[in-house]
């Protein structure tokens, strides 16, 4: 009984028992490469080429994301060929469309954004003066120039700002062609010439008083083409863009010692205020701030200024005249060696 009851659990004929060894190492002979298949086709090779060189591009290289976008979209576009053609893979045919799909937007991005930037006619002749020398790319100035901008003009004897009534809030404007006169009380103080801030003083002073007004006279001398922003916009705007900032510091206060240089010399041209290069000082802007903005201040204004304007271009000269100027305007001797 016991015989029999063990028997079928003994008892299994060769033939017919599960072939374990066979089962087990099957899948390794297929996988052990002992035979090796064909070499792909030479599209194949040319693909992975193109994906290898474009990885190894130095990062150093201006145009290396370009060329890398550039490749990749070549090597996916030999893939799907090779799949196409020689493999009949339907599934590398498709991750190689969208790989190719995605780097080709990306390479069509990146050359898009190394397009030549069309600067307008009348804007080339101020962005080369002014903002190229300081390396300001084409893209900002057009930034700059495209945003609550616009170009405006004046006729012969049309006055851009008048004593005691025009706001200084409103705009900051950039001469373009012609020329302008400014006056204090008839008398005349200086020209601005094209490639010039217009209204640098005041701009410099309303950063530290609101709702102030024009203490000078400013009329066009020529048919003028003037380039201005609206003031609120503008200072918004290089809030948000830290080196256009630090730019536009710097050409106010350059502009801002040129006129100063003017007061002295009433006849000095376009071409000579080109050779002035100097860095700005504090005490230049606030030589011109309190010229342009302070004088009516004081009781002794009016010989200040015919002291100041009878001046020669000099050293000791000047220096005499800048001693009667700061006296007569407010600005102390004293601030005057600080500062500068």
């Amino acid at each position: 009984m016991n015989t029999t009851a063990m028997s079928p659990l003994t008892v299994t004929p060769l033939g017919f028992g599960p072939d374990l060894k066979n089962a087990t190492f099957d899948p390794l002979n297929e996988t052990a490469c002992e035979n090796w298949k064909e070499i792909h086709h030479l599209v194949f090779h040319v693909a992975n080429i193109c994906f290898a060189v474009g990885l190894v591009i130095p990062t150093t290289l201006n145009l290396h994301m370009i060329l890398l976008r550039g490749l990749l979209t070549i090597g996916c576009a030999l893939f799907i060929i090779w799949a196409t053609l020689y493999r009949c893979a339907l599934d590398i045919m498709i991750w190689n469309s969208v790989f190719l799909v995605v780097n080709l937007l990306h390479f069509i991005y990146l050359v898009y954004k190394r397009r030549p930037i069309k600067i307008e006619k009348e804007l080339s002749s101020l962005y080369k003066r002014m903002f190229e020398p300081l390396h300001v790319p084409p893209e900002l100035f057009q930034r700059l120039t495209g945003q609550f901008c616009n170009i405006q003009t004046l006729k012969t004897g049309q006055a851009y700002a008048a004593e005691d009534k025009t706001s200084v809030d409103e705009r900051l404007s950039i001469l373009l062609k012609g020329k302008m006169k400014v006056s204090y009380r008839g008398h005349f103080l200086h020209n601005i010439y094209p490639c010039a801030f217009i209204d640098s003083p005041e701009f410099r002073s309303t950063q530290m008083n609101r709702g102030e007004k024009f203490q000078v006279t400013i009329i066009a001398d020529d048919n003028c083409k003037f380039l201005c922003w609206s003031r609120e916009r503008l200072t918004y705007f290089l809030e948000s863009e830290p080196f256009l900032y630090e730019i536009f510091k710097y050409l106010i206060g350059k502009d801002i010692t040129n006129k100063l240089y003017s007061l002295n010399d009433p006849t000095l041209n376009d071409k000579a205020s080109k050779k002035i290069d100097r860095q700005p000082s504090l005490c230049s802007q606030l030589s011109v701030m309190q010229m342009r903005n302070s004088m009516a201040s004081t009781s002794d204004s009016e010989d200040g200024l015919q002291m100041f304007l009878r001046g020669t271009s000099s050293a000791s000269s000047l220096r005499n005249n800048q001693q009667e100027f700061y006296n007569a305007y407010g600005v102390s001797r004293l601030q005057h060696d600080v500062f500068c």
